[in-house]
């Protein structure tokens, strides 16, 4: 305020100086060409000068102006339309929050046409349309993201999510290793080849992801603990005898103890005529703890060293007597030593404990091999009327 009234005061002693020195002034001006001649007093020359040099400098500025109109107009078109652009790119990102997805394509197409990051706006645009089941759609979408190199690690990540959720596991695949060919370890790009690679049935690459997984910290050991364990079940289910053992030497401890991984491995053992092993693995297993699922592998034999199982069994009996599975065990061990009372005798015990469809075939065979044919139809007819 202090500024523009010292202003002020100054202006007006400038004036006021003009006007005395243009009162006091009697010089003129002399202009002549021939034959005109014209004489001005200096006041009305320097007045004359400065609104001339007023005018011209006034019309050059608007000849200025209507020469840059054109680019102007054009410059205001491209302003609004980047503003609608970033509109519809927010507007597309909100609507496909929100779960809108058919109008979070259509803002995503406005921001396309907009040229406001028209990549990012085709990757919204694919993932809504993958969320309708438009594969078409979402297709179109990811081949105009491709035209924008800036996003591709953005894009292969949305193509190997959508084609994992198509199930389509080997292209995903084939995204995430081109997406970690620069030796980057991507950990959402690792979750993603967990899926695939589960969905795949690879257990061994399924392995090395969840431990990649743990080493980053991208999951935890509880949640790692059932897909590895699947995945050591499916690798065991599909090895034949000579793999086994050198794949089980090759687990950790931690993971040899594992039940269910114990009885994937015992199941592949009994499938591939390994019994031996496979009775010494049980065996150690009901060391650490009772485990019931056991107990039915135990039985099976080749029929060698039958009557150091049975009494193997049996001492596990005195600790669990109303097991049924260690019952029936128990009872096929004997008839296959043919100890026919004992054989009976468990198996009666087992039906006892808990009546089951097996166990009533199981007296059936017996009491037809002791030619007992009322006994064993009675047996056969009460498993086939169990549900």
């Amino acid at each position: 305020m202090v500024r523009l009234l010292l202003w002020l005061l100054g202006l007006c002693a400038l004036a006021v100086g003009l006007v005395i020195a243009a009162r006091h002034n009697d010089g003129f001006v002399l202009l002549q060409w021939s034959p005109w001649r014209v004489e001005l007093s200096l006041n009305l020359f320097i007045v004359a000068l400065l609104l001339g040099v007023a005018t011209l400098y006034s019309a050059f500025h608007v000849i200025d102006a209507l020469l840059r109109m054109p680019a102007r107009a054009q410059s205001y078109r491209m302003r609004q339309r980047r503003r609608r652009g970033v509109t519809a790119l927010r507007d597309a990102a909100r609507l496909y929050f929100e779960g809108r997805y058919g109008h979070a394509q259509r803002s995503a197409r406005a921001a396309v046409d907009g040229g406001e990051s028209p990549g990012l706006a085709a990757l919204i645009g694919a993932r809504a349309a993958h969320a309708m089941r438009e594969p078409e759609q979402a297709d179109e979408w990811l081949a105009e993201a491709a035209r924008h190199d800036e996003l591709r690690i953005a894009r292969l990540m949305t193509e190997a999510d959508i084609l994992t959720d198509r199930r389509d596991f080997g292209e995903a695949l084939t995204r995430i290793d081109e997406l970690q060919s620069g030796g980057q370890r991507h950990v959402a790009a690792l979750r993603l080849a967990m899926r695939a690679r589960r969905g795949l049935g690879d257990w061994t690459g399924l392995l090395r992801v969840v431990r990649l997984l743990l080493k980053h910290r991208a999951l935890t050991p509880e949640q790692a603990a059932p897909v590895r364990r699947q995945a050591h079940m499916g690798a065991l289910h599909d090895m034949d005898a000579s793999g086994l053992d050198a794949y089980w030497r090759e687990l950790p401890s931690a993971e040899r103890e594992d039940a269910q991984v114990v009885r994937a491995m015992c199941e592949a053992l009994v499938a591939a005529g390994q019994y031996a092993p496979a009775r010494k693995l049980i065996e150690t297993q009901m060391e650490r703890g009772w485990d019931a699922s056991l107990v039915e592998l135990y039985a099976h034999s080749d029929g060698s060293d039958a009557l150091s199982r049975i009494g193997r069994a049996e001492s596990w009996l005195r600790t669990h007597p109303d097991e049924a599975l260690l019952l029936l065990a128990l009872g096929r061990l004997c008839r296959a030593q043919q100890l026919w009372g004992k054989a009976q005798s468990y198996l009666e015990a087992a039906l006892a404990v808990r009546p089951s469809r097996v166990v009533h075939v199981e007296l059936a065979l017996l009491a037809e091999h002791l030619e007992r044919p009322q006994v064993a139809h009675a047996h056969f007819r009460a498993a086939a009327m169990m549900e």
